[in-house]
């Protein structure tokens, strides 16, 4: 049985404002699911079996409404992409830009992106992950939940490949220095940037809603590309 006592429940990283929830995008989850999301359950994925094939999978945490993971997914049918977002009028929107474009290698997952990589994503699985914009939770009571801390990066590497891709992007300098300050400390992990320490934008990544919104707040982007290491052989 689950304890009740709120001080041992897990410390989110994200709160459910569903806002609007429009008819259209209810019934894209509804009907599309079933054909571009994941079983349901606990077991862990089969990423073979889940696309149809054995390519590259690389992962989108929060996708919000979709646009990047679409426009990746569409310009690099070489990969599989997989999406993770706990809000439901975000994962309409991307399925019904999945079926409307006819995009085949993308398949998405509604729920918490921690529970998911823990239980759900093989070890060593990940070509890539990507977390674009996340919720900076800036006033300092609220640093706790922001998502990327030692135990989520942690995380991260045992899931991504030797070599893997990890980036990151936040209109938040201080989230930014928070993000490098956690990566740099990770001795699984080496930034990409040269000199560094932010990478410039990438010309691949597409300009999201929360980019543009940050754009007109005057909030400086920054671009963090690190690659996971590989094991240092050992001797004896």
């Amino acid at each position: 049985m689950k304890s009740t006592d709120p001080r041992n429940r897990p410390v989110r990283s994200f709160v459910r404002r569903e806002g609007r929830f429009t008819e259209a995008q209810r019934r894209a989850v509804e009907m599309l699911l079933p054909k571009y999301g994941a079983p349901e359950g606990d077991s862990v994925i089969d990423f073979a079996q889940l696309f149809g094939r054995d390519a590259p999978v690389h992962l989108e945490i929060g996708f919000g409404n979709g646009d990047a993971l679409a426009s990746m997914a569409s310009a690099h049918p070489e990969n599989d992409y997989l999406g993770i977002e706990v809000h439901r009028p975000g994962v309409g929107a991307l399925l019904r830009r999945l079926e409307s474009e006819g995009i085949a290698n993308v398949r998405v997952i509604s729920d918490d992106a921690s529970e998911v990589l823990e239980q759900r994503i093989p070890d060593f699985s990940l070509s890539a992950v990507y977390l674009f914009f996340p919720d900076p939770w800036h006033k300092k009571r609220h640093h706790k939940r922001r998502l990327v801390q030692a135990e989520f990066v942690a995380l991260l590497a045992r899931k991504l490949k030797p070599g893997g891709l990890l980036h990151l992007a936040t209109d938040w300098e201080e989230y930014a220095q928070h993000m490098l300050a956690v990566l740099a400390a990770a001795k699984t992990f080496e930034n990409t940037a040269e000199p560094g320490p932010f990478t410039p934008r990438p010309e691949g990544r597409t300009l999201t809603r929360f980019e543009r919104r940050g754009q007109r707040l005057g909030h400086g982007v920054r671009d963090l590309v690190f690659r996971r290491c590989r094991p240092t052989a050992t001797i004896g």
